[in-house]
């Protein structure tokens, strides 16, 4: 009995001391990956952040690992956003009657904080929750159809509130997040991420400020004085100064599951016993 329990002692020795040293000389060297997921938009036409109707994200993204719990990551993402005041429970707003898909592409760089030492080859550190905090740059440009047409009618050029020049494509984001990682082999992550979006724009939905009113389309097409005030469905017709959207920058989410692989296999810099 005293024997086997010194070898178990023995053995569990052994096993700590080779983690030990596998964690002195194991370089994580970076991670490369995809996801997919969902987003959803929230701002003029979903004001009271309702999470109801999200659509599809995807994402690439390279990481560097710079030590055991900082890490440098550039990823590219891409966001299908769309939202619709039909889908409201107040009155005023549904007779707004607008809405609104974009396709966004983003380009960021954030830092991500470990929570705990991730090292593939060592089983105590598979795992990890992490942080991430960056700055990006988005391109958007907001579509809708209009009485049943098929035709999509990109909102930026019609210039609906009035504006004297388009609103720019362009945006800076600033996304936060929380995510979990997990390694199933020594080459190979899974991970789930939640990111929010704060943005520099109010205009992913083409709604902003003010109605400019029926007069300051007098000469436009038909289309731009449908567009600019939809409510017409409903028999109504809205004053110039009127309040169209609530004057606040839009955000977005996403949440997404993929997969990295862990670079550099072969140059890990392993001990040899």
């Amino acid at each position: 009995m005293t024997f086997r329990i010194s070898a178990l002692i023995v053995l569990l020795n052994l096993g700590l001391f080779a983690n030990a040293q596998l964690e002195q000389t194991y370089e994580h060297v970076g991670e490369y990956g995809v996801s997919v997921g969902l987003g959803h938009y929230f701002g003029d036409l979903n004001s009271n952040a309702a999470i109801n109707h999200p659509k599809f994200a995807a994402g690439i993204f390279y990481l560097k690992q710079l030590n055991n719990y900082i890490s440098i990551k550039a990823a590219g993402n891409y966001t299908f956003l769309g939202y619709s005041d039909t889908y409201s429970k107040d009155a005023n707003q549904r007779i707004r009657n607008l809405s609104f898909d974009t396709d966004v592409w983003e380009v960021s760089v954030s830092g991500n904080f470990n929570f705990f030492k991730f090292y593939p080859q060592i089983p105590e550190y598979r795992f990890t929750p992490y942080l991430s905090v960056g700055i990006g740059a988005i391109n958007f440009n907001p579509y809708t159809y209009l009485n049943g047409n098929p035709n999509k009618y990109y909102l930026r050029t019609f210039k609906t509130e009035g504006e004297t020049t388009p609103y720019s494509p362009y945006a800076l984001v600033v996304p936060i997040g929380f995510g979990l990682k997990y390694n199933l082999t020594n080459n190979v992550n899974i991970f789930g991420e939640l990111l929010y979006r704060f943005t520099s724009t109010g205009y992913l939905d083409d709604v902003y400020g003010t109605y400019a009113g029926s007069d300051a389309f007098k000469t436009s097409t038909e289309a731009t004085q449908l567009l600019q005030d939809r409510s017409y469905i409903y028999g109504v017709s809205h004053k110039a100064g009127v309040q169209r959207g609530n004057g606040k920058t839009d955000s977005y989410a996403t949440l997404q599951i993929g997969v990295s692989i862990n670079l550099d296999a072969n140059g890990y810099n392993c001990p040899t016993y």
